[in-house]
């Protein structure tokens, strides 16, 4: 495969205004295309509404809309027009009155290729949203694309579903509360678990919830090694992937990889976790 670019767009939340969000998405995704050329990009969790809203469900509905629909159109135009694929994040209709916590694979031609609903809401989410029950990894061009959403990232059956799929890349969006410690061990351990490249976009500054977040966007290589790391502030975090980094033991190292966790899992062993 080509080296691939890969951009994530750590922004602060716009609550509930989907013009201005999408707006300032698509100027971002041009901006990613115009300075790094990307092949992929991400943004964080529910980006469209923002996460904590400071609404129940009820009322977070009236921001919310079928995929595709007018919560994902702009961004799909935009992805058209700049011919790459979008990570996009939004709340979408659930039943009983509930809402998912969905990410929306978008490829060059703006066509919607997959959504993932978050597996795992984080537990004070669970007022608002219901359970995804899905994982899936979709073919593209430039590889194939898994996404998790934020706490999913804590659950290593997640990833290694995602392997079992062949996964490539997995973009993780988030609106992360917990620790920088949590946040890097994981998505390092989320990369190293799948032998798959991940990016891990959180978002900067406040919403309605109580705390603020830190950003620290970070992409990670199939050794746990960050390739990019954003600072506390609003910005795109970049890097091109190089596929023969898969054929090594570690970065900078020409030693064959011989330890791998994918194909060397013994799943006799494992009988009562995959009851």
């Amino acid at each position: 495969m080509k080296n691939v670019n890969l951009c994530g767009v750590q922004i602060e939340p716009i609550l509930c205004d989907l013009d201005a969000s999408m707006k300032k998405s698509v100027e971002m995704i041009e901006k990613c295309v115009d300075e790094y050329s990307a092949d992929l990009i991400v943004f964080p969790e529910t980006v469209a509404t923002g996460f904590i809203t400071g609404l129940d469900a009820k009322e977070l509905r009236k921001y919310t809309d079928e995929i595709p629909g007018k919560t994902t159109e702009a961004i799909q135009e935009a992805a058209r027009k700049n011919k790459t694929h979008v990570v996009w994040t939004t709340y979408e209709p659930a039943p009983d009155g509930k809402l998912y916590n969905s990410a929306v694979l978008i490829d060059p031609k703006g066509d919607v290729l997959g959504v993932y609903r978050k597996v795992h809401p984080f537990p004070a989410e669970y007022g608002w949203t219901a359970p995804g029950n899905k994982v899936e990894v979709f073919k593209t061009d430039i590889g194939n694309i898994g996404m998790i959403i934020c706490f999913d990232g804590d659950f290593a059956e997640l990833a290694r579903i995602m392997a079992k799929k062949n996964v490539h890349i997995i973009a993780r969006p988030s609106a992360f509360l917990r620790s920088f410690d949590v946040w890097e061990l994981t998505n390092a351990a989320r990369a190293y678990d799948s032998r798959a490249y991940l990016v891990g976009v959180n978002y900067i500054g406040k919403d309605k919830g109580p705390a603020y977040y830190y950003g620290h966007s970070m992409i990670v290589s199939p050794q746990g090694r960050r390739l990019a790391q954003a600072l506390s502030r609003e910005e795109i975090i970049h890097a091109e992937v190089d596929w023969t980094d898969l054929d090594y033991a570690s970065f900078g190292s020409n030693v064959e990889f011989l330890a791998d966790n994918i194909k060397t899992r013994n799943e006799e062993a494992y009988k009562d976790i995959l009851d």
